[in-house]
């Protein structure tokens, strides 16, 4: 027995959809009757072709909320429409910095609990959804479900399910109120930066280059870059250079940081961490570059280099730049 209705947080960036937004929209529409989406800001019109395209009956759209934070606004609104009886059985949000905000916010209010770090879902033998979780670096998987009255809030890590299309007419767009959040709405956005790169972003290249604790220093680094923007990919890092402060932490691959799907995956210098694997392993194919024959990424990798990774990455770098 599937859920009656199940809503989606859309959130936008830049005025453009999250990559996360179809994999919630999939695995929505897989467990419900009827799938709506939440959204605000700038790109309300072209968001509401995409999800429904992606089986979204509905995009409920806040508007522009300005300089105000979208953690209390939208979960006000949420909680709103919730205590009006309007709400749904069940809410999906990406595990993204507004959505945990959103989901927190929207604990509070409701006083229920959130269910993180979501990998799969379910239905038990009388129909209730259990979300599946990893645990303990990964090397358990947990199943939990919800009890009591009140929606359940399920934090969905990018990467978990994969957006597929049912070709769908534009989602009907509809204005949802925005209550005054209260005190909570004190905070303001007083300026933003955007992330400066070439290249596609980790969460959406077809080609990660990751480096580790094996490249010895943070100016081999670079050796790492090269490789990625000669393949067209994202230099990503594991958590123990990131730490170490060699690169900023929107690089890291794993439990912790961020979970990639790529087509081609290659592991440089790095063991292979079960606490890493938890972000990489559902890429397609994963090559590895290691001095140690015993490290457990060889376990994991369709193709592996046994080799000091920084006399391997010059080699495969000239070899590419000769063919270009």
């Amino acid at each position: 027995m599937a859920l009656s209705t199940v809503w989606v947080l859309a959130e936008q960036r830049g005025g453009k959809p999250s990559p996360a937004l179809g994999e919630l929209l999939t695995a929505a529409r897989a467990r419900a009757d009827a799938v709506d989406a939440v959204t605000w800001g700038a790109g309300a019109a072209a968001l509401a072709a995409l999800a429904g395209a992606h089986g979204a009956r509905r995009l409920l759209d806040l508007g522009d909320l300005g300089d105000s934070l979208p953690g209390p606004c939208v979960a006000a609104a949420l909680a709103a429409e919730i205590g009006a009886g309007r709400g749904p059985e069940a809410l999906f949000v990406a595990t993204s910095y507004d959505g945990r905000d959103v989901a927190a916010r929207l604990s509070a209010r409701l006083d229920r609990p959130v269910l993180t770090n979501v990998v799969g879902l379910s239905s038990d033998a009388d129909g209730s959804l259990v979300s599946e979780h990893v645990v303990f670096g990964g090397s358990e998987v947990v199943r939990a479900r919800f009890t009591g009255e009140g929606p359940g809030i399920y934090l969905i890590r990018p990467k978990s399910f994969v957006a597929e299309p049912v070709g769908g007419a534009a989602a009907e767009l509809v204005g949802l109120a925005l209550p005054d959040a209260g005190a909570r709405d004190a905070a303001r956005i007083v300026e933003r930066h955007a992330e400066e790169r070439s290249g596609p972003s980790l969460d959406e290249a077809n080609v990660v280059v990751s480096g580790g604790r094996g490249l010895g220093s943070a100016d081999n680094y670079s050796l790492v870059e090269q490789l990625a923007r000669l393949l067209h990919g994202a230099p990503a890092a594991s958590r123990a250079i990131v730490d170490a402060g060699w690169v900023p932490y929107s690089y890291q691959v794993g439990q912790t940081g961020k979970t990639v799907k790529p087509s081609v995956y290659i592991a440089c210098g790095i063991s292979g961490a079960t606490q890493h694997l938890v972000g990489m392993k559902g890429a397609a194919h994963v090559v590895a570059i290691n001095k140690d024959p015993e490290a457990p990424i060889f376990k994991l990798a369709d193709l592996g280099i046994v080799g000091d990774v920084n006399a391997v990455l010059p080699k495969l770098i000239d070899a590419l730049e000769r063919r270009s």
